[in-house]
């Protein structure tokens, strides 16, 4: 894996706590009452940040486009950037947003956001990533329909920028949500790790809790999870959007997860070491008096593990007992 970077006050990379975004998405419905409720179940969750997407039909689809209606009833007020950017400071979580057109890239870069991310389906728009690098704050790429050498053209982008600060996320863009387990495909985070030498991450649009903290486990750096007030609610993101003791449970299993993984070392923990005894060792099956010579039919090998370890069995055969040994007690080294 690549460098680290901060994004804010947090460290973010390999070795780091994982980075977590809430992505509201257009979860807000054009109402600034729902956008703020919003920062506060993201807040109140434990994540990291809470992402929000601003975009523009005018900008995003041909008017020709389907979509481009949907987009429209979809659009976050730009108006109330600075607004829900004083509100999450104030809710202590980091306002991040996805832009989608220079526009938006200099209304960001104008309040400090701390870092831009980058939409799967923007990944081969090079000149708008390659103007949103150039304003030298990392950059965090979704990577879904991409190839390698999609990912990788996008990589030299940001690096032409002079930006080296960059994030990949793996993950699916599909027509219909919530995705189902067989296409998650965690092992491209191996993958994409071991291709780019970046942090790699995963923006999860399951509804599962257990696979954004197995991602976690396998390495992913970031998780991107959209949630929402209620999945009842009317709007194309809501019914793949986790709801707000959902999110919490989700946030409570990465950091289980992350507390669980440990040292890659295998020996005995302290906390083992009172166990230790509790395993089989050679014990006398008699009494053995000193200066006997000992026989296969005088031990046993059972608990405690107070004698000498079963593999050394055979080597204690032959040996002279040096002092007493009595019945029900461990064959000590000292003992022979």
């Amino acid at each position: 894996m690549g460098n680290n970077m901060k994004i804010a006050d947090c460290l973010v990379g390999i070795g780091e706590p994982c980075f977590i975004i809430a992505e509201a998405g257009s979860n807000h419905n054009g109402k600034i009452s729902q956008a703020k409720e919003l920062i506060d179940i993201a807040s109140d969750s434990g994540a990291n940040a809470v992402k929000f997407q601003l975009f523009s039909a005018d900008t995003l689809y041909s008017e020709k486009a389907p979509p481009f209606s949907i987009i429209r009833d979809n659009e976050l007020n730009r108006d109330w950037i600075n607004e829900l950017v004083e509100y999450a400071n104030n809710k202590g979580i980091i306002f991040l947003s996805t832009p989608f057109d220079k526009e938006a890239i200099d209304q960001l870069y104008e309040i400090d956001a701390p870092a831009y991310k980058w939409s799967s389906l923007e990944i081969v728009n090079l000149p708008l990533l390659r103007y949103a690098s150039s304003k030298g704050k990392p950059i965090i790429i979704s990577t879904g329909v991409s190839n390698l050498a999609d990912i990788q053209d996008a990589l030299d982008a940001v690096y032409a920028s002079g930006n080296r600060e960059v994030i990949l996320l793996h993950c699916a863009s599909l027509f219909e949500y919530p995705q189902k387990p067989h296409l998650v495909n965690l092992r491209m985070i191996d993958t994409m790790a071991a291709a780019f030498h970046v942090p790699v991450g995963f923006s999860d649009h399951t509804l599962s809790i257990s696979i954004p903290a197995a991602a976690v486990a396998r390495g992913a750096c970031v998780i991107e999870k959209h949630f929402t007030i209620s999945r009842k609610l009317n709007g194309p993101d809501h019914s793949f959007a986790l709801e707000a003791n959902e999110l919490k449970q989700m946030v409570k299993a990465i950091r289980e997860v992350e507390e669980s993984l440990g040292s890659p070392i295998k020996q005995a923990i302290p906390e083992e070491e009172m166990v230790v005894p509790q395993r089989p060792s050679v014990i006398a099956s008699v009494n053995i008096k000193k200066g006997t010579e000992i026989t296969e039919d005088m031990m046993i090998i059972k608990r405690p593990g107070y004698g000498v370890k079963p593999k050394f069995a055979n080597i204690i055969v032959g040996r002279v007992a040096i002092k007493d040994i009595e019945k029900g007690d461990g064959i000590t080294w000292e003992a022979i």
